[in-house]
Formats: C-alpha cells, sequence, structure tokens
C-alpha cells in the first residue's frame, strides 16, 4: 500500500492499495481475505470498531449458540478445533474467527470508519473515504453484510414508556430483568432464545408474534434439522423436503397454532431462499411456552407509559422491553454512485450470482444463506479477482 499524491496532489492522506479494499472485518470479510491470500492476493479490510467480528464481540448475549451445527458455519480453508462442541458457544466461535485471522495473518485496519464509497469513471477506481483517509483500488469487496445495524420498528407510544427499552444488540443477559414483566417484540430465534433466558431469571416474558412462523426442532431423531434438510435437498424437490420437514416437526413439537404461533403456507426452506426469514430451531422456548412460562401476544397496538395495548384489545403493565427485531444492511448510508444494491442495502441480483458487479465490486455476505453462502461468495470472488491479478502481473512483466 502506497500514498497515490501522484493521482490527487490536494489529497495528502490518500492511500493507494494494490488489492481489493474489503469493507468489513466480520466473518465475510475474513473469508474473502484468506481466499484471496491463497490465490496470491493482497487485501486491505476496513473495519469501523476496534476488533474482528464486532458484532459476535459486542452485541450479543451470553448464552447464545450456533444454531446451526459447527460443519455448516466453518469459514473456508480451515474448520473448527475438533474438541468444539457441537454447537459451539458465542465465545467459542469467537476464538475460531480470532485464530483464523491469526492463521492467515489477516491484520485489519480498525477504527476506520467508511463515510463513502464511489467508483471514480475518470480514474477508473473506487475511492473509499474514512474519517482520515482516502483509499484507493480496482476493485472493492462489500462484506458488511446483512447485520450491520439494528432494526428498530417505530411503535406508536415508544417515547412515553417509562421504564428500559433495549433491542438485543444491547441485551446480555436476563440477570438485569430479574423478576420483572419484559415485553418482548419479535419472536424469531432472538426473541425465542431471550424469552427463554428470561424464564431463566424468573422474568415474566411476554412474545409478541406480529406474523406467521415456521418452528423447527433443532434436531430430530438425534440428526440435525438442517443436515437432515441439506440431505433431501440432493435428492427431491424443495416443496417436497419442506412437507417432510413440517410433517417431522408436528409430530415432535405438536401442533404450534394452537399456541398461537401459525405457520405461514409457504414452506420453511422455500421462505428463508425467498424472503430470507430463518425458521425458528427450538432449544427449548417452545415448552416455557406451552407451560405458560412464556406469554405469546398478538402485534402492539401502542405503548403505554406503563406498558402496552395490543391487537385483540388486551392492556398490560411491563417494567422493560425488548426489541428482538433483528438487523438490516448499512450499504445505503455510504455506498454511493451505483444502482448493484437494492434501497435495503441487499444485491438486486439473488444467490448464487449476487456476488459481482461492475467494475471491480464484489458483495460477500449478502445471500440470505448464512456462513454457507458466505464461503461461496469468499471462493467465487477470489478466483475472479486471481485471474485478473495474474493478467495485470504477467502484462506488467511483458513490458
Amino acid at each position: 500500500m502506497g500514498s497515490c499524491k501522484e493521482d490527487n496532489g490536494n489529497l495528502p492522506n490518500c492511500l493507494w492499495v494494490e488489492g481489493p479494499i474489503i469493507v468489513g472485518a466480520g466473518p465475510s470479510g475474513l473469508a474473502v481475505s484468506a481466499c484471496l491470500k491463497e490465490n496470491g492476493v493482497p487485501s486491505v479490510i476496513l473495519e469501523r470498531s476496534d476488533c474482528i467480528a464486532s458484532l459476535w464481540q459486542q452485541k450479543t448475549y451470553d448464552r447464545l449458540k450456533l444454531h446451526l451445527p459447527k460443519q455448516f458455519c466453518e469459514l473456508p480453508l480451515l474448520g473448527f478445533p475438533e474438541n468444539f462442541p457441537k454447537y459451539p458457544t458465542k465465545h467459542q466461535f469467537i476464538s475460531y474467527m480470532e485464530s483464523y485471522a491469526k492463521h492467515f495473518s489477516i491484520e485489519p485496519k480498525f477504527k476506520q470508519v467508511v463515510q463513502r464509497a464511489e467508483f471514480d469513471q475518470v480514474s477508473g477506481v473506487w475511492r473509499v473515504q474514512t474519517q482520515n483517509f482516502e483509499y484507493v483500488s480496482r476493485w472493492i469487496i462489500v462484506a458488511t453484510g446483512e447485520n450491520a445495524e439494528p432494526k428498530i420498528p417505530e411503535i406508536p407510544g415508544s417515547e412515553r414508556f417509562e421504564g428500559p427499552v433495549v433491542h438485543t444488540s444491547g441485551y446480555r443477559s436476563g440477570s438485569e430483568f430479574k423478576h420483572q414483566r419484559v415485553l418482548v417484540v419479535g419472536c424469531g430465534n432472538s426473541g425465542m432464545e431471550v424469552s427463554l433466558d428470561l424464564c431463566r431469571y424468573n422474568a415474566s416474558p411476554h412474545m409478541v408474534v406480529r406474523s406467521t412462523i415456521h418452528i423447527l426442532p433443532r434436531e430430530m431423531f438425534g440428526l440435525s434439522t438442517f443436515g437432515i434438510a441439506m440431505a433431501l435437498l440432493k435428492w427431491i424437490p424443495l416443496r417436497l423436503v419442506d412437507k417432510l420437514l413440517l410433517l417431522m416437526a408436528n409430530f415432535t413439537l405438536g401442533n404450534t397454532d394452537r399456541l398461537g404461533l401459525h405457520r405461514p403456507k409457504t414452506g420453511p426452506i422455500e421462505l428463508k431462499n425467498a424472503t430470507g426469514k430463518t425458521p425458528v430451531l427450538d432449544v427449548g422456548a417452545l415448552s416455557q411456552i406451552k407451560s405458560g412460562n412464556i406469554k405469546v401476544m398478538e402485534g402492539v397496538r401502542e405503548i403505554t407509559r406503563k406498558g402496552a395495548k395490543f391487537m385483540d384489545g388486551q392492556e398490560r403493565e411491563f417494567d422493560s422491553i425488548i426489541l428482538a427485531t433483528g438487523y438490516k444492511s448499512n450499504v445505503p448510508s455510504w455506498f454511493k454512485g451505483s444502482d448493484f444494491f437494492t434501497e435495503e442495502g441487499m444485491p438486486k441480483t439473488p444467490f448464487p450470482s449476487g456476488w459481482k458487479g461492475e467494475n471491480g465490486l464484489y458483495a460477500v455476505g449478502f445471500t440470505r444463506r448464512g456462513l454457507l453462502g458466505t464461503s461461496a461468495d469468499a471462493f467465487n470472488i477470489s478466483r475472479d479477482i486471481g485471474d485478473q491479478w495474474r493478467a495485470l502481473r504477467d502484462s506488467n512483466l511483458q513490458r
């Protein structure tokens, strides 16, 4: 990496990057950097926080474990340690990523907040501006992913509530909510697990179910539900796999409609592929719902000073509100001058072809298919840039 004063004398903090600029040092950024290195291509990772995988390190609750078996969550080229359990904990996953970065000698530039990235049509390069530098390269890889910022819903009356309102990005443990009545807004994997965690500290969680949801057992007959699905998809059509999963789920969990948890008409895998909405893999919350320890509530009409009014006419008082409403991409806030991404910050071209744009633009970690999708993107991107890198090197040697 060198100065690019020659390119623009007005920018003394302008740095030329030989290889790609990668924005984001989460699992996606690390994966693509490692794959590029295997192809002989250097890269520079720009990370806004002070650590790798900041979402995992700074914005996840203590009891979090991987929802899928570790073989489906490995980054490319280096697997989990053999002594790790089937479902690694949050801290084990973080240690794995730190070991991964060390193994491939990946050293991101921390506290570099990308304020703007845009392709310079005149010079044919990408210009990436942070608070104190402008980085310039032939290639840019957007690796900030689908979960860069908390998604905060607009609920009428939220500003009136007298107790704390916390997004799950700020939730660590139910120990902070002992013996409280807690409204949990959202019933995805986070909402279910936070509600379960609250039960362990004798809190009384009331979980808001705003739409239909698929709940599957994490395991069926001692095998990972996801693993069973992946195996079946190799042999039979997706919709038939969905039907089999739902048949087994009803056999294992019972009819969730009776609990106020209504299933969508579209099957779980088809829905995940089409919308990114992940089925809930139950780790114990359902039994707490059946026993009445977790109350299922309809949508919130409005928040009051002391609690909430619901769509079905009920009104209840709460001590705290936890927003288990997920995350969103932050790409539209800083990526400019390209129509590659939607207004929501997702590639317009769906998987498996959403990893490459024009003029040296790439995206990794936007597949809605977890770390398996990230690995596929990382391999594709590294091969594509690797071919260009070698072609440039060969043409320079011939001069």
